[in-house]
């Protein structure tokens, strides 16, 4: 039986190969070549032994449908940026997530904090896409990629100077993970083909995670207890974007979920 997953990295080949003939990978190599130097990614996130927000752009997701009706990326993205966040995730998945990478080289000009290009990334040329609009880092996905894609993704991200975000849900993933050496890693609540979402799976996780990687929880997060709960087993980062997204005071939203209110 097909997942919602399945689903859409199906149509992302679609997306990927209709969009090599609108722009030829060498133009866009050629505008990756001339983007300005990525920032550090993981370094924002190493800057305080505090738990460190990646705080996330998005309108709408399959489970939820539209999460913010008034839906302004570039003015929520300088809210995020002036009320504590370390870094902010870009969602740019448009048939599934409402996204757009327009979204990403918008936030890029307005923000001077690291930017996650976060979709479903499955070909190199993605990663040039990503580096062309201004992104830092992009998120890699275990459960869409095999281990030598995995692989490769990690290395040619490093190549354009991209950071990687490896994001993994079922453990048995976790070996593949951890052979790219990428320092990120982080942790889904959310098994992306059923939605079900388990804060504890971080948790769970970390014990079999080594520590010189920093470690990331995603997915599920909406309190200040949760934030505290997670940074004391281990993780050294959190990826949110629905609970913030819902609040009519996004600002006040996230110092609420840091303790910074």
């Amino acid at each position: 039986m097909s997942t919602i997953l399945d689903t859409i990295i199906a149509k992302k080949q679609q997306e990927v190969a209709a969009a090599k003939l609108v722009q030829p990978i060498d133009k866009l190599e050629a505008l990756a070549a001339e983007a300005a130097p990525p920032r550090d990614f993981i370094a924002a996130l190493s800057a305080t032994p505090d738990v460190r927000l990646i705080a996330e752009v998005k309108k709408a997701s399959p489970s939820a449908g539209i999460i913010r009706e008034d839906f302004d990326p570039v003015a929520i993205a300088k809210t995020y940026a002036q009320s504590g966040a370390a870094c902010i995730s870009v969602l740019t998945d448009e048939n599934f997530f409402q996204g757009s990478l327009e979204f990403l080289r918008q936030i890029r000009a307005v923000v001077e904090i690291p930017l996650l290009r976060k979709d479903f990334i499955i070909d190199r040329y993605q990663l040039l896409e990503a580096r062309a609009a201004g992104a830092d880092c992009v998120l890699l996905i275990a459960e869409c990629l095999s281990s030598e894609q995995l692989l490769t993704l990690h290395r040619q991200a490093g190549e354009l100077g991209l950071q990687t975000l490896i994001e993994f849900y079922d453990a048995e993933n976790l070996p593949a993970v951890l052979a790219t050496d990428g320092r990120l890693v982080g942790v889904n609540n959310r098994d992306l083909r059923t939605f079900h979402t388990d804060l504890q799976h971080t948790v769970r996780m970390r014990s079999q995670i080594p520590t010189d990687r920093l470690l990331v929880g995603e997915s599920g997060i909406r309190t200040h207890d949760d934030v505290k709960m997670l940074g004391a087993a281990g993780v050294k980062a959190i990826l949110v974007g629905e609970s913030l997204m819902r609040q009519a005071d996004i600002g006040q939203a996230v110092h609420s979920l840091l303790g910074t209110a």
